[in-house]
């Protein structure tokens, strides 16, 4: 599955990207590494994307919430 990416400077965020259809969230950190989280709805999607500190949103909404795989 290739998602689509959007380039971002946020914390330890570089970039993000979502499959609407697989409901999967792929985000690109600052080491390199590549985390897909499952299961993660639209509107969370959106809030995350718009938000203007989308490293906290992400922190907060997101990285405890749901499970994480390693992609790279």
């Amino acid at each position: 599955m290739a998602i689509e990416m959007k380039k971002v400077s946020a914390g330890k965020l570089r970039a993000i990207g979502y499959d609407a259809g697989a409901r999967v969230l792929q985000i690109e950190f600052d080491d390199g590494r590549v985390m897909q989280y499952q299961a993660v709805g639209q509107e969370l999607w959106r809030r995350l994307s718009t938000s203007g500190s989308m490293s906290s949103y992400f922190r907060d909404n997101i990285e405890e919430e749901f499970t994480a795989r390693r992609v790279r």
